[in-house]
């Protein structure tokens, strides 16, 4: 019987080292903490055109891309507006200024040593505008420059500019002006 508890003694070590091996690299593994990005030097905030795709359209793309070609090393992040860029201005371009505004005001407050650059193109200039129409003045402290690209086109304004003005930004070097202007103001 010696023998038997001995073994038994044995058995109950061997299985208390290994559990003991199988928890300690568990314990040991560090799990990083949540941190939140820090924030950038610049963010783009930009509200894409009418019945463009989610994201920063085509306009947007080509803004951002020419912007951070010219500010060096700073970093460069961008808020895409998040709103249905619909055919239903009544309720897309409020959504949209709505989720811009908010937005803008939270990097204002949490990033405060971020400079703002805004942006839209088309119905996404509306939803800038109007986000901005009933910010807190100390807001503007934080925006750098504002680049809008049109507004949405009526008969009269295309009478005006021509029927292709309206989607040639990228074309005809005005979005890389826009870019230069809000570079200069960073």
């Amino acid at each position: 019987m010696d023998i038997s508890r001995s073994l038994l003694r044995v058995s109950g070590a061997v299985g208390a080292i290994a559990s003991a091996a199988w928890v300690l690299p568990i314990a040991l593994i560090q799990i990083p903490a949540a941190a939140a990005d820090p924030c950038p030097d610049v963010e783009v905030v930009f509200a894409r055109g009418t019945t463009e795709p989610p994201g920063v359209g085509g306009t947007g793309q080509a803004f951002v891309d020419s912007l951070r070609s010219q500010l060096g090393g700073r970093s460069v992040a961008v808020y895409a507006v998040d709103y249905p860029a619909s055919r239903d201005f009544d309720t897309s371009t409020p959504a949209g200024a709505s989720d811009a505004s908010s937005h803008i005001q939270s990097m204002a407050a949490n990033c405060p040593n971020t400079r703002l650059v805004l942006g839209g193109y088309s119905q996404g200039a509306g939803v800038i505008d109007l986000s901005t129409t009933a910010m807190p003045p100390q807001i503007a402290d934080h925006v750098a420059a504002a680049a809008l690209f049109g507004a949405p086109r009526g008969a009269y304004a295309e009478s005006l500019s021509g029927p292709h003005a309206h989607v040639a930004y990228v074309e005809t070097g005005m979005v890389n002006h826009a870019a230069t202007f809000a570079a200069s103001r960073l």
